[in-house]
């Protein structure tokens, strides 16, 4: 059996209750029946402005109805989803729009200003679609709501492929962030794994309309991440073939009595968080107002990208005992390295994960790591993996190897394996810094640094932080002359990169930021910045 997401979602639409909820937010509740005709005439319209199947299509948005229907329009369509990380700066943005050769952009209207901007030079971009919900547009765009709202919204007859793709990009260790390229079936297909640990499923796609058929719609989803980050989009998608419904936030930033609120009032299953930088605050929320809010229906809480500690899942727990607590181990290029589950019944030490079944551990010359040698190791996914970076052959060889004759996806991620084959996550071994799930790439901020005119050179490297996981971290050697001043450095920083690179610390001091060959010295430099802040 093979999977393509438009035929599971053209499928599945034909037994689910047309009034059943598929897309909540706030006072707005789009229903399957709707949300099947919108996607529909959306993909039609994508097709007929000279979209053609494989063609790249840039969501710009943030968490927001439109983003999942235009999402499911491009699964029905053949067209592939880019993710656009809207906190990015216009500079940054565009490079994601000419790197994926993007044919269509769909943008929030709050973002317009940097459309703008952009426009003269995205030669490859022939559509824009703007969300704007006073049915406003700019000029050289149209209003989703009157494209969505325009057609019969039936079906579209189309011949779709398991080879389908969908591109989630990333930064990582993969410098300037590249697209990872996922067949549908491949995604689908480790989405199934994950779930085949936990009991049955649906092996094909017949039985999986059979299995909604009788059972009715799925279970009630909140992305509290951003869906434009794979943790958050990946959930998403996960709930759409299963028929369930998605509940997205109003609030730019995550606002606690917001989530807790949409939580009691919508009847929410499941949430997916990165972290405790999204843990932390809603365990606040809730222990500043206990007994406020109905949790009864949650039955999970998932979360990746970024460590989520012990004490923070401890404390979630007291107010919600009966809940279940997944850490998942895994990239956007690949899912299921590790798990985690923590329940009211016993607990689990921070960055400790029970192996996947799909996964080796290798040292530097690709020889299996023996469990409890104390030999750190790299962690390796067996298939089904992406396909690759797009457009980039080299970084997809060096992160898809071949080892004893079988394809891995490997991020970079060093662990160490115990006994009892379980890991203990070490972090990436790269200089790659992940800031509350963001990934931080140190030579970009490091260059926007030396272009101030007090700095000679300057290094970044990420450091331990209790609520970021890692903090962004710059130290600087000045030039001739200058006078250290740490706020003017980080607006400098803040004006070129997005905000989350901005270092959260800038430090000066008598160290050598590299050794005598000019290669950085990253494992100095970070000693040093530990010793500075105090940090063990």
């Amino acid at each position: 059996m093979t999977w393509n997401f438009g035929d599971i979602l053209d499928s599945i639409s034909e037994v689910l209750p047309p009034d059943a909820p598929a897309l909540i937010h706030g006072d707005r509740v789009i229903s399957w029946g709707e949300t099947t005709r919108r996607s529909n005439n959306l993909g039609r319209a994508l097709l007929a402005r000279g979209a053609k199947p494989g063609d790249k299509v840039a969501f710009y948005m943030r968490n927001r109805p439109e983003y999942v229907e235009t999402m499911a329009a491009c699964f029905k369509s053949q067209l592939v989803h880019v993710n656009i990380n809207y906190r990015y700066q216009p500079d940054e943005v565009f490079y994601i729009f000419d790197d994926s050769d993007a044919q269509t952009v769909v943008y929030g209207a709050e973002f317009r200003d940097t459309i703008v901007e952009l426009k003269d030079r995205l030669g490859k971009v022939k559509t824009f679609i703007e969300v704007a919900p006073d049915g406003s547009a700019a000029p050289f765009a149209e209003n989703y709501e009157k494209i969505v709202t325009t057609g019969d919204g039936v079906p579209l007859d189309i011949q779709r492929s398991s080879d389908d793709m969908l591109f989630i990009y990333t930064g990582g260790t993969t410098g300037m962030p590249k697209g990872v390229m996922w067949r549908h079936d491949d995604m689908r297909e480790a989405q199934l794994t994950a779930l085949r640990a936990l009991g049955p499923v649906p092996e094909s796609l017949p039985a999986l309309v059979e299995t909604i058929k009788e059972a009715g719609p799925g279970p009630i989803s909140l992305p509290a991440c951003p869906l434009m980050h794979g943790t958050g989009l990946i959930t998403a998608i996960g709930n759409m073939m299963s028929g369930g419904c998605i509940v997205t936030l109003e609030s730019p930033s995550l606002d606690a009595d917001e989530l807790w609120s949409a939580v009691s009032r919508r009847g929410v299953n499941s949430l997916a968080i990165v972290g405790d930088a999204f843990a932390k605050p809603m365990l606040q929320g809730l222990e500043e107002a206990p007994g406020k809010y109905d949790l009864s229906s949650v039955v999970s809480i998932l979360s990746s990208g970024v460590m989520w500690s012990t004490e923070v899942k401890r404390g979630l727990l007291k107010h919600m005992p009966n809940v279940v607590l997944m850490d998942s181990f895994g990239a956007s290029e690949g899912l299921g390295f590790g798990s985690s589950i923590m329940t009211s019944a016993g607990e689990v030490k921070t960055a400790k994960f029970q192996i996947g079944g799909r996964c080796r551990v290798f040292d530097e010359d690709d020889q299996p790591v023996e469990p409890g040698s104390g030999k750190s190791g790299i962690i390796a996914l067996g298939g089904p993996i992406p396909v690759g970076y797009y457009k980039d052959p080299v970084k997809t060889a060096a992160t898809f190897k071949t080892i004893g004759g079988e394809r891995y996806s490997i991020p970079g991620d060093w662990c160490i394996v115990e006994e009892d084959g379980s890991l203990t996550l070490l972090g990436r071994g790269s200089v790659c810094i992940n800031t509350a799930g963001e990934k931080v790439y140190p030579e970009e901020v490091e260059e926007v640094l030396k272009l101030h005119s007090f700095v000679e050179d300057a290094l970044v490297v990420g450091v331990p932080d209790e609520k970021w996981g890692q903090a962004v971290t710059g130290i600087v050697k000045l030039s001739e002359g200058a006078t250290f001043d740490e706020a003017a450095l980080r607006n400098h920083v803040r004006a070129s990169l997005a905000g989350y690179k901005t270092p959260k610390h800038i430090l000066v001091g008598d160290i050598a930021l590299r050794a005598p060959n000019g290669k950085a010295d990253y494992k100095g430099v970070s000693n040093f910045a530990r010793r500075e802040l105090g940090i063990a």
